[in-house]
């Protein structure tokens, strides 16, 4: 049963954190292979089961030694019907991984919370192809398509989804849709080229506005994800209005560019100091941004390190 999904703690104030980059933890720290940079897979075994509570379980160990709150995101970016297909996961088997995704995050609640420690589970999801490229998708075949999986976390208890890493506005609007149909709370969160535009050419002040102009503003709140402070923060100026609908970061440890990361056959984990002081910098200009996290790169060093800048000791 949802705990929070009708009074989400992120909105009361107080800083949230969120775990780092899984898919690159994963595969360049831990060795595992995630085919499609698919983490859901390890949903279908004991053993990765084990191995996702375990990445859980240093972040969470953060959040409870720092006295904040934690936003646990499942496992399930890639667990939609195109990704799913390509590993050989059909509608029903798609409908477990997501299932059994939020009973894990579940358990480690039960494990980990605390009255100073709230933790919000929260069902991922990502585009419906790749999160470096434009997606073609209108916003109706948008909420068609990321229905089943939002109906999914609704049935298994899930407090809020959150859609990462999206280009496509229309894809936004879709899953927003979908989910106000389906009466889940929901976060959207896009990414950036270096020139701090969508790769649609978009800017984050058109995104965030037409999507709430075409929804009614559902989304409880935004966030940029999968890209370095370096790419997005010249295009925040403050004192603008829709900068108070971004409530979260999660960016990614490399400054270099999604091209240049597809590309690599190794990881940049950059400097967790350096992104630290840029986080600190964010959320002093902008105290809107709460729930901080990181993506591609990040480990829960880094996490550690934004909490070193951003908490007082």
């Amino acid at each position: 049963m949802a705990k929070y999904r009708n009074d989400l703690p992120q909105m009361k104030g107080g800083l949230f954190l969120s775990d780092g980059g899984m898919e690159t933890t994963l595969i360049f720290h831990d060795g595992v292979e995630l085919p499609h940079f698919a983490s859901f897979v390890l949903l279908d075994s004991a053993e990765g089961r084990a191995r996702l509570k375990g990445y859980y379980e240093k972040y969470l160990d953060i959040a409870r030694r720092r006295g904040t709150g934690f936003v646990l995101d499942s496992a399930t970016w890639r667990a939609n019907p195109d990704w799913g297909a390509k590993l050989g996961y059909g509608a029903e088997a798609l409908k477990a991984i997501n299932v059994g995704s939020i009973r894990l995050l579940e358990e480690l609640r039960d494990a980990w919370e605390a009255p100073e420690t709230p933790l919000v589970v929260s069902g991922a999801i990502g585009p419906r192809g790749d999160g470096y490229k434009a997606g073609n998708m209108d916003a109706r075949e948008a909420e068609a398509y990321h229905a089943a999986q939002i109906a999914s976390f609704a049935e298994a208890g899930a407090d809020m989804v959150a859609a990462y890493t999206l280009t496509n506005i229309d894809e936004a609007i879709g899953i927003a849709r979908a989910a106000k149909k389906l009466g889940m709370p929901c976060m959207i969160s896009f990414t950036v080229e270096t020139d701090g535009r969508l790769v649609t050419g978009k800017t984050l002040k058109e995104a965030i506005e037409t999507t709430d102009r075409e929804t009614g503003a559902y989304p409880l709140y935004y966030m940029i994800n999968c890209a370095h402070p370096s790419h997005f923060a010249p295009a925040l100026a403050a004192g603008e209005q829709w900068l108070q609908r971004v409530a979260g970061v999660k960016a990614n440890a490399s400054a270099k560019s999604h091209a240049e990361l597809d590309n690599s056959e190794t990881l940049d984990p950059g400097d967790p100091a350096d992104l630290g002081r840029r986080y600190s910098a964010l959320t002093r200009s902008f105290p809107t941004m709460r729930i901080l996290g990181g993506c591609c790169g990040t480990d829960h060093r880094h996490i550690a390190a934004i909490c070193q800048a951003c908490l007082p000791n």
